[in-house]
């Protein structure tokens, strides 16, 4: 059942993307570009999640179980450290651009087309060689 659920939540996730103009590279890069044509709408869809966001992690921060029984495992990092702060950076740089984040990028896989294909795989490179940079000692590594 959590499997079927987590494809429905996916779909509807993705769906949702598409519909906002999230998938939309050029929609996303005008809402980055302050100083040259703006384009807020965005703002909205991301103030939209925020909320929602607020909402049920407000609910779920209560709750020892998930909806379907699973055990609650919320993240518990409150700290802001050089990990978190380069992570964004980086995050950001390439939000910048290519114009797509993880989500709309994998949203954006169903329509096909080569940028979508690409930045995926660039993504699941950076991945890959993150997971990789991880499992080196610890010796010599910034934290």
């Amino acid at each position: 059942m959590q499997i079927i659920m987590a494809l429905l939540v996916g779909l509807v996730f993705g769906m949702g993307l598409i519909v906002s103009g999230m998938t939309d590279p050029s929609k996303v890069i005008g809402f980055l570009d302050l100083a040259g044509n703006w384009d807020p709408s965005l703002g909205f869809v991301m103030g939209g999640a925020v909320l929602v966001g607020l909402v049920a992690f407000g609910f779920a921060s209560r709750r020892d179980k998930s909806l379907l029984g699973a055990p609650m495992r919320l993240p518990s990092a409150t700290e802001i450290d050089r990990r978190l702060v380069l992570g964004s950076v980086a995050f950001g740089a390439g939000w910048g651009l290519a114009g797509y984040c993880p989500g709309p990028a994998l949203a954006s896989l169903a329509a096909g087309g080569a940028k979508p294909m690409i930045f995926v795989a660039a993504m699941v490179a950076g991945m890959a060689i993150f997971e990789l940079l991880e499992r080196l000692p610890a010796r010599g590594r910034a934290a």
